[in-house]
C-alpha cells in the first residue's frame, strides 16, 4: 500500500511516475485501448479506498472514518487502502485514480465535503465501473453519474442531546459554538444544539463564530478564547478536528460537548458528552452489498435508531438530573419518535419558520436545505 510519507512518495506522485514511464501503456489494472477496468472486479477480494482531508488521528471527522476503516480491515476478503491529508483540489482526483489503478480499488470513499464537485464527479465519469460514495448530502439521482452516491447521518440528534447536557451545566446561560461554514449540515447542528439547551431553559443563548474553513486551528483557538472572554461557559463545535476547541476550553476551565469522535481524553474535567459518528454501520453495509454483487445504496441516511450515530459516555461533571433528561430524549430518538424541528420555531431574525403543530422528520428534504438560525442563536449566516 502506497501511503503519503512512505519513503517520501505519495500515491499521487507514484501515479505520475507510472504514467510517465510508458506513454501509451495501460496503467496496472486497466484495459489497454479503452476505459480502465480494475482486475479486482473479477477477484474474490474487495479493495476499498478511503481518502481523508486531514490526519487520521485528528480526534475528529477524519478519525471517525478511520476508526470504521480499521474495523473493515478485519473483515474477510476486504483490503483497505487509505490516504490522509489530501487537499480538496485536483490532488484528490490523483489519489482516487491511483487507488483504482495501483491498488485495484473498486469501491472508493472520498470523505470530505469539497471532494464531491467537481473532483469525485469527474473521476467517476472516467471510471464508470468503479463505485464512488461521498460523505455528504449532495447526490441527486438522474443528475449525477450512476456509479456515485452519498451517505450521511442525522448527527443533529446527538447535538440536541449535547444541548441538553449544556443546558444543565451552564451557569452563565451563555453557550458557544465554533463552526466552519454556514452550510445546511452545520446550521442543523447549531440549531439542534440550541433547541436542546433551550428545552432546559428558554433563556439560554448560543453565540456562534464561523472560522471560514474546516481546519483553521489558530482561528478555532481565537474563537474559543473570545467566547470564553464573553462569558460563555459551555462550548461545542462543527469543525474537522474539535481538538483545539476542546483543549482550549479545558485550559480555560469551562465545559465542552464533543463532536465527530470521542474527545473525552482531551478534557477529563470539562467534557460533558459528545455527538459521535458510528460510520461502521454504513461502511459495513456498503461493503457487504458490494461483495454480494449488489449495488450499494446511493442516498443513504440514518440516525440514532439506525446506528449511524452514538453519544460519548457522560463526563464527571454531568448531574443525575442531566443524565435522566438526556436519556429520556434519547429513548424517544431510538424509537423514531422525537422530531427535533417541531414548531413553533422562529428564526433569530424573528420570522416564524415552523408553525405550531408543524414538524419535520429527519428524512424531510426541507431540512437538508436549511439556511436559517433559530431563535436564541447569536450570529449570522452571512
Amino acid at each position: 500500500m502506497l501511503m503519503k510519507g512512505h519513503h517520501g512518495i505519495s500515491r499521487r506522485t507514484a501515479l505520475g511516475l507510472l504514467a510517465g514511464t510508458a506513454a501509451g501503456t495501460a496503467l496496472p489494472g486497466a484495459l489497454s485501448g479503452g476505459s480502465p477496468f480494475p482486475s479486482a472486479l473479477a477477484a474474490k477480494n474487495l479493495t476499498v479506498g478511503f481518502i481523508y482531508v486531514g490526519p487520521r488521528d485528528d480526534f475528529g471527522y477524519n478519525q471517525a472514518h478511520a476508526e470504521a476503516a480499521a474495523i473493515l480491515r478485519k473483515m474477510s476478503g476486504v483490503k483497505v487502502v487509505e490516504e490522509e491529508k489530501v487537499a480538496e483540489t485536483s490532488d484528490v482526483q490523483k489519489t482516487m485514480e491511483s487507488m483504482i489503478s495501483l491498488d485495484d480499488a473498486t469501491l472508493v470513499f472520498p470523505t470530505s465535503f469539497g471532494y464531491f464537485d467537481p473532483h469525485m464527479l469527474k473521476v467517476a465519469q472516467k471510471y464508470p465501473d468503479i463505485e464512488f460514495r461521498h460523505c455528504g448530502g449532495m447526490f441527486k439521482a438522474g443528475v449525477h453519474p450512476a456509479n456515485t452516491g452519498s451517505y450521511f447521518g442525522y448527527i443533529d440528534e446527538g447535538q440536541y442531546l449535547n444541548g441538553i447536557a449544556a443546558g444543565h451545566a451552564t451557569k452563565s446561560k451563555k453557550l458557544g459554538f465554533v463552526a466552519a461554514k454556514p452550510i445546511p449540515q452545520v446550521l442543523r447542528n447549531i440549531n439542534a444544539f440550541t433547541l436542546g439547551a433551550r428545552s432546559v431553559d428558554p433563556t439560554i443563548t448560543t453565540q456562534v463564530i464561523f472560522t471560514g474553513d474546516w481546519s483553521m486551528p489558530v482561528k478555532e483557538a481565537e474563537a474559543t478564547n473570545g467566547l470564553v472572554n464573553a462569558g460563555v461557559d459551555v462550548i461545542t463545535c462543527h469543525v474537522d478536528s474539535p481538538k483545539v476547541v476542546v483543549e482550549t476550553s479545558e485550559r480555560r476551565g469551562i465545559y465542552t460537548c464533543g463532536y465527530h469522535a470521542n474527545q473525552a481524553p482531551l478534557a477529563p474535567k470539562g467534557y460533558l458528552t459528545g455527538a459521535e459518528w458510528n460510520w461502521i454501520t454504513v461502511y459495513k453495509d456498503f461493503v457487504e452489498k458490494t461483495k454480494a454483487g449488489e449495488k450499494p445504496g446511493q442516498f443513504v441516511r440514518g440516525g440514532m435508531k439506525d446506528g449511524f450515530i452514538k453519544t460519548s459516555a457522560y463526563g464527571p461533571a454531568v448531574s443525575p438530573e442531566s443524565k435522566a433528561a438526556s436519556e429520556a430524549v434519547k429513548a424517544k430518538m431510538m424509537a423514531g419518535d422525537f422530531p427535533i424541528f417541531a414548531g413553533p420555531i422562529r428564526t433569530n431574525a424573528g420570522k416564524e419558520i415552523i408553525a405550531a403543530g408543524q414538524s419535520y422528520g429527519q428524512t424531510d428534504m426541507w431540512l437538508e436545505g436549511m439556511d436559517w438560525l433559530t431563535e436564541g442563536v447569536i450570529g449570522s449566516t452571512s
